[in-house]
C-alpha cells in the first residue's frame, strides 16, 4: 500500500498538515480570538497577521478518573500546628494559575494559554469567511461569459498571419525524405556501380554511358520534387472558450458636509477602509468609484476620498445624480453588476430628502443588484433615513443600517455582506 507523508513546513518549522488540523479542530476558539483581536486595532492593519491566544482549558483532553465518592479512612502524620476540628485557612494564591495573576508562592502548579501566531491570509479568511456581497449573480445565464483565444495545435488552411513556419517546414521536410527516399537509395546504388565498372572498362564504355544517364534521371527526378507545398503549411489554430468572470462596481458614497464632524467622518472612512479591502480580497474584478459631497458631489481618487479637508452644506442629491450618470456613462451595459453603499449622518437639506428618495428609487437602484445606506449618528434617525425608509419595504436590493459608535462598524459591516443561502 502507498503512503504519501506531507512533510512541508511553515514558517515556525511545524507541519502545515498537522497546523491545519489544528485551525479546524479549533475554529470556534480561533474565530472567537480573532473577533476580539479586530476590536483592538484599527482598520489599516486589518490585513495584518495576529497572535491570538487560547484558553488551556480549551485544549484539555477528556480523561477519565476514579470520584471521590464512598467512605474514605485515612491516616495522617501529626503536626503541632492544628488540633481535630480547627478551621485552615485557604492557602494563598499564587504559583498555580499558570497566567501571571495572584502573588508569587512556592507551591502550586498550572498552564499557560496557549499563544497561536496567525498569518495574514490565515487571519483575514477567518475575518471574512461567512462574509459575501449579496446577490451576485452573473448577468447572462447567471454568469457573464467573456472569451478569450487559446491555442489549439495546427490547422491545415488558415490566414497567412498565422502561418507556423517550423511547422511548415518541418511538414515539408518530411514529405521530402519521403518521396525521395526510394530514389535516393536506387541512386547511390547505380553510383556503386559506375565506380566498379569505371575501375574495369573505363568512363567512356557503354555500361557507364547507360548508368550515367539514368543517375541524371533519377537526379532530376529528386529536385523535382518542389522544396515546400501547399500541402505542408501548417497554420497556428486558435479557438475562443468561455471565460467566466465576474464583472462588479462598488460605488462608495461618503458624506463630508460640515454636519459631519471628525468622529463621524473617522468612523464612515473606517467603514469604507473595511469595504475597500473586502472587495479587493474576495473579488478579482471590481471597480471602486469614490464620491465625495457637501453641497456638489466629485467623484474623486482613493486618496482624497479618505484625507482631502473640502467640506461645505449638506445636497445628498448630487450624489446620487453623479452616481446615475456615472452609471450610464460606464456601466450600463448589461454587463455589470453595480453596487453602492453611503454613509451620512442623515442631516440633509429639507427639501433635498424627498428628491433623494425618488432619485433613488428611480434612478439608482433599478441599475443596483444591491444598495446599502449606513447612518452614523447617535441619537434619534435624521430626515434622510426616515425618507429612505419608505423604500425600504418596496426594494429587496436597497439595506438600511445605522452605526452609533465605531464599535458598531464590524456588526454592521457583517449584517450587510453575510453571506446568505440561494
Amino acid at each position: 500500500m502507498t503512503r504519501i507523508i506531507d512533510r512541508r513546513f511553515d514558517s515556525k518549522k511545524k507541519s502545515a498538515v498537522n497546523r491545519q488540523r489544528f485551525m479546524r479542530r479549533f475554529k470556534q476558539q480561533i474565530r472567537r480570538a480573532v473577533n476580539d483581536a479586530i476590536q483592538d486595532r484599527s482598520i489599516r492593519d486589518l490585513d495584518n497577521g495576529e497572535q491570538i491566544s487560547i484558553p488551556s482549558k480549551d485544549l484539555s483532553e477528556p480523561q477519565f478518573q476514579h470520584g471521590r465518592g464512598g467512605i474514605w479512612e485515612q491516616v495522617f502524620s501529626g503536626n503541632d500546628q492544628f488540633s481535630s476540628g480547627d478551621l485552615i485557612n485557604r492557602p494563598p494564591s499564587g504559583g498555580g494559575g499558570g497566567r501571571g495573576q495572584g502573588k508569587a508562592g512556592n507551591d502550586g502548579e498550572g498552564e499557560d494559554d496557549f499563544v497561536f501566531h496567525l498569518s495574514r491570509e490565515e487571519f483575514l479568511d477567518i475575518f471574512f469567511d461567512d462574509l459575501a456581497l449579496p446577490n451576485l449573480i452573473r448577468t447572462q445565464l447567471a454568469r457573464v461569459t467573456d472569451y478569450k483565444t487559446q491555442r489549439a495545435g495546427f490547422t491545415a488552411d488558415g490566414s497567412p498571419a498565422n502561418i507556423n513556419i517550423v511547422r511548415s517546414m518541418r511538414g515539408a521536410l518530411g514529405r521530402r525524405l519521403a518521396l525521395g527516399s526510394p530514389f535516393s537509395a536506387r541512386l547511390r546504388e547505380l553510383q556503386k556501380e559506375l565506380d566498379k565498372v569505371v575501375e574495369a572498362d573505363g568512363e567512356d564504355c557503354d555500361e557507364s554511358l547507360q548508368l550515367r544517364e539514368e543517375i541524371a534521371r533519377l537526379r532530376a527526378k529528386i529536385e523535382a520534387i518542389p522544396f515546400i507545398d501547399s500541402f505542408d503549411l501548417r497554420y497556428n489554430n486558435r479557438i475562443k472558450v468561455p471565460k467566466p468572470t465576474t464583472q462588479a462596481v462598488m460605488f462608495c458614497v461618503m458624506d463630508v458636509s460640515g454636519s459631519m464632524d471628525e468622529e463621524k467622518k473617522a468612523t464612515a472612512k473606517r467603514f469604507f477602509m473595511l469595504l475597500y479591502l473586502f472587495l479587493n480580497r474576495t473579488y478579482e474584478h471590481i471597480d471602486v468609484v469614490f464620491i465625495r459631497h457637501h453641497t456638489v458631489a466629485k467623484e474623486v481618487d482613493e486618496e482624497e476620498f479618505f484625507h482631502s479637508r473640502e467640506s461645505g452644506g449638506t445636497v445628498v442629491s448630487s450624489a446620487l445624480k453623479l452616481m446615475h450618470e456615472i452609471i450610464a456613462e460606464r456601466y450600463a451595459r448589461g454587463s455589470w453588476n453595480v453596487y453602492g453603499a453611503q454613509a451620512s449622518d442623515g442631516d440633509n437639506w429639507d427639501n433635498d430628502s424627498p428628491i433623494c428618495r425618488e432619485l433613488l428609487g428611480s434612478q439608482v437602484l433599478p441599475y443596483c443588484q444591491y444598495f446599502a445606506y449606513i447612518e452614523i449618528t447617535p441619537g434619534e434617525p435624521q430626515n434622510l433615513w426616515r425618507e429612505y425608509e419608505k423604500l425600504s419595504g418596496g426594494h429587496k436590493n436597497f439595506a438600511m443600517q445605522r452605526i452609533e459608535e465605531p464599535a458598531d462598524i464590524y456588526p454592521v459591516f457583517r449584517e450587510l455582506f453575510k453571506k446568505t443561502l440561494v
